[in-house]
């Protein structure tokens, strides 16, 4: 094994989620492919950033790393723990190494339950400690995070946005986990609360060691947090690669469409004539084409690219594009679609 296999601590490999649906008077019963044929690794210590436009299935793929959504195939490793085969209390064990922080930091929250309480609930469900040293990490775990010892007595109507989402992370943290899958962490917040909060999953990182799945539709958001980038659209990765590389010179039409949306450092989005303007709706994930899914809205799109499914190929060290446009010039792999200058 490579030193960067041996450093991986999340593995996932052709995952696919399907729900089926009940079949409606005369129709045949239909199976919604909402994750189909996912794979990643996440080495120790750093951020995956899965992003991509709603029912995409990227939040699908983090909750069913996390066994809250049903695996219907492949395979889903944490270090040398196979988490598809976990069932019971064998499950509840292995939820100490990771957790979730969900989207709306209202919602996550009991709202009859005070804040310190709601932190130290995953302490007393897995029986971690004694009472005395469940109520001193429960104020170390307050403090981490910027909030003081005397808000464990509040409840979560009591706190803002951000505070809340800081009881959140306080949460996720308190049984010392390896991973912490970040589900849209900080796109309920205020603009102005959001590099708070971001700033402060940097820090527990660095301070922490922690390794992030963050899931997230705003490429802005995840250049100043990840390590390495997965693009999904329904349900398939489409380009994978480490964040300079693809920050840089991005190769799927779908991730160049992506960036032209992101605001540039001027100030205000890039100019309507250098945006990449999609059109048409994403097929359905009941029926998806036979060929590239994204050869129905794709500016440079050929025949060819509707009839078959390419690959998830790699054309340069770590990066990996599903798109057969993309060819190689002078050793550099070119992309059919380019961001224009600004």
């Amino acid at each position: 094994m490579t030193a960067r296999e041996t450093d991986t601590l999340l593995t996932v490999n052709d995952l696919k989620v399907h729900f089926p649906r009940k079949a409606s008077w005369g129709r045949k019963p239909e199976v919604v492919k909402a994750v189909d044929g996912v794979s990643f690794q996440v080495r120790r210590g750093t951020t995956l950033a899965v992003v991509g436009e709603s029912g995409s299935g990227k939040t699908t793929t983090a909750l069913s790393v996390m066994r809250l959504a049903p695996i219907t195939g492949g395979h889903v490793q944490l270090g040398d723990t196979d988490l598809g085969t976990l069932e019971g209390e064998a499950l509840r064990r292995a939820r100490s190494r990771m957790q979730i922080i969900f989207q709306d930091p209202f919602s996550s929250l009991n709202p009859r339950e005070r804040a310190g309480s709601a932190v130290r609930a995953p302490l007393e469900l897995m029986k971690i400690g004694t009472p005395a040293q469940r109520e001193a990490r429960v104020a170390e775990l307050f403090e981490a995070v910027g909030l003081r010892p005397e808000q464990q007595q509040l409840f979560p109507h009591q706190f803002s946005g951000g505070q809340r989402q800081r009881i959140n992370i306080a949460r996720a943290l308190a049984t010392n986990p390896e991973l912490v899958v970040c589900d849209e962490p900080v796109s309920a917040l205020d603009i102005a609360i959001r590099a708070q909060i971001l700033n402060l999953l940097a820090r527990l990182q660095r301070e922490l060691g922690l390794t992030y799945l963050f899931i997230s539709h705003d490429m802005a958001v995840v250049e100043h947090l990840c390590d390495d980038i997965a693009v999904m659209y329904l349900g398939q990765i489409v380009e994978r690669a480490p964040r300079r590389s693809f920050f840089a010179r991005p190769l799927h039409p779908y991730s160049v469409a992506l960036m032209s949306a992101v605001p540039t450092v001027a100030g205000g989005r890039r100019r309507a004539a250098n945006r990449i303007k999609l059109t048409g709706d994403p097929p359905s994930p009941i029926d998806p084409p036979p060929g590239c899914r994204f050869a129905g809205r794709c500016p440079v799109a050929e025949p060819a690219c509707r009839a078959e499914l390419p690959p998830l190929r790699e054309v340069a060290p770590d990066h990996w594009v599903r798109c057969r446009r993309v060819d190689i010039f002078e050793g550099q792999p070119r992309p059919p679609l380019r961001l224009q200058p600004v």
